[in-house]
């Protein structure tokens, strides 16, 4: 099947139908890398030590696993292709580990409890590769021109960002209606205004349920709209595991982009994984973080205005305005918590600037990705587009477990107390200004170096990328006369 119209671009229908798919599913990553640590903290007790080096742990098995996956699904070959059926099987594996990871089923003991969220963290992160490196390996086949692409790649990352706006803005709001629809009023916060939160487990169970069905329901308009060849008659040639992981290490373009994207992502999932806690026990209103993730709107905007930006201004200067304005952002909201600690009005300005950066980035390293898959056929002469995209997913799911080892060992380290925030009390003065230093100084940092990368690292660009275009165009048309 042919996903072109006869003027060669994709239909809007598949376009739209495929960046729907990653309403759910980034509906499932926010909720684990936004609430999974609060939820094994405050709700099971559990150390924030032992949570951090869980998420740092399973992440090393990433290092093998999501390359792992990427080999398996260019070697895939069926009538429906190689990238649609292993997103159906994902999306369901992934959707009955997600909803036990919410839920203890009943444990009580604390080693076992421990033994039981290691081992269901673990299988929830290798069932989401098998979702989610299709998803995006699937992107760059949907064009090879680059204009073209720089308006498809903003597509999916809009809903995905629309799936994060709605679980960081209304999480807790949810977590909580939940426990009290179900009468769970076991672990009440309490607020700054007097109010009660309650983030007990049936609420967290219970929301996961309802992510679940929406997962399942956007990825199946993707892959009942979103057309894709057969790879039946394509070449016998497959990629073996040493050359998976020899294809991620020698092309050098692919280290640079994973250099200035694990940059930029941890700056981002630090500052989520500590913002619930800054918001909670700095600013003593916890729902300033749903103020906070109502900013994601504003990552939806710069997705949304990339293109116009991207076509007026060349990609390092658009990069520098993304790492740029995610730090303005920072260092105004940071210096607004000594001023107004509890305004929303500053929260969401401040967050305006990080967000529509962040949308900006979002943006331009989608392209990137298939820019460096390009680079990578033309250099070493196979696409092998879910093996490279493979170091993406490995990224993101890097990101957030070097953001949850620091904010659960910087948490204990800053001497955080779950009991006192549960009894509404203050923590103390050396906490409050630790959760300062790790909310903002570490993703300033990292801003700042995710920048210097591209900068000096990354080559494909300018003149260098219409050189790529022609060459990997020029390759692809023997490549079909040969047929």
């Amino acid at each position: 099947m042919d996903n072109k119209t006869p003027s060669g671009r994709l239909p809007a229908r598949q376009k739209y139908a495929f960046g729907i798919g990653a309403i759910g599913k980034d509906a499932i990553c926010n909720l684990v890398g936004a609430f999974l640590m609060l939820y094994f903290t405050d709700t099971l007790g559990l150390s924030g030590t032992f949570v951090g080096i869980l998420f740092f742990a399973a992440r090393i098995w990433d290092a093998i696993n999501d390359p792992v996956m990427g080999m398996v699904v260019d070697n895939t070959r069926t009538k429906y292709g190689k990238f649609r059926i292993w997103l159906v099987i994902g999306t369901l594996v992934n959707s009955v580990f997600f909803i036990l990871l919410f839920t203890t089923c009943g444990i009580q003991n604390k080693t076992t409890l421990m033994i039981y969220a290691a081992v269901m963290y673990i299988l929830y992160g290798m069932s989401y590769t098998i979702m989610d490196v299709p998803y995006w390996s699937w992107l760059p086949n949907l064009s090879s021109d680059p204009h073209e692409r720089e308006s498809i790649s903003v597509i999916p990352r809009i809903f995905a960002s629309l799936g994060g706006f709605t679980i960081c803005t209304f999480g807790l709001y949810a977590i909580d209606f939940f426990n009290r629809m179900t009468g769970d009023t076991s672990l009440p916060q309490k607020q700054a205004d007097g109010s009660v939160l309650y983030i007990s487990e049936t609420g967290f169970t219970y929301f996961a349920v309802a992510i679940v069905v929406l997962f399942i329901v956007c990825i199946g308009i993707t892959v009942c709209t979103v057309k894709e060849k057969s790879t039946l008659g394509a070449a016998s040639s497959h990629t073996s595991l040493k050359e998976a992981f020899s294809i991620i290490v020698r092309n050098d373009q692919l280290v640079a982009f994973i250099g200035l994207l694990l940059a930029f992502n941890l700056c981002t999932q630090i500052l989520k994984g500590f913002a619930v806690y800054y918001f909670k026990e700095v600013c003593h209103q916890a729902t300033l973080y749903s103020i906070f993730g109502f900013a994601i709107i504003f990552e939806m905007l710069g997705l949304f205005f990339f293109p116009i930006i991207a076509h007026r201004m060349e990609r390092q200067k658009v990069y520098l305005l993304a790492c740029g304005l995610p730090i303005l952002g920072l260092v105004l909201l940071c210096a607004a918590g000594y001023v107004m600690p509890t305004s929303y009005i500053a929260v969401v300005v401040c967050c305006a600037f990080t967000f529509f950066g962040s949308g900006l980035s979002l943006g331009t390293t989608t392209c990137c990705m298939a820019d460096v898959i390009d680079y990578g056929e033309v250099k070493f002469g196979k696409r092998n587009e879910s093996v490279t995209c493979s170091a993406q997913t490995f990224l993101m799911k890097a990101a957030m477990a070097v953001a949850g080892l620091l904010t659960g060992l910087g948490l204990d380290i800053v001497g955080y107390d779950a009991e006192l925030a549960k009894q509404g009390i203050e923590q103390a003065a050396g906490t409050i200004f630790g959760i300062r230093i790790l909310m903002f100084v570490i993703p300033i940092v990292l801003a700042v170096i995710s920048y210097l990368i591209y900068k000096t690292q990354y080559k494909l660009k300018g003149q260098r990328l219409v050189d790529l275009t022609r060459e990997v165009n020029e390759l692809h048309a023997k490549q079909d006369s040969a047929v």
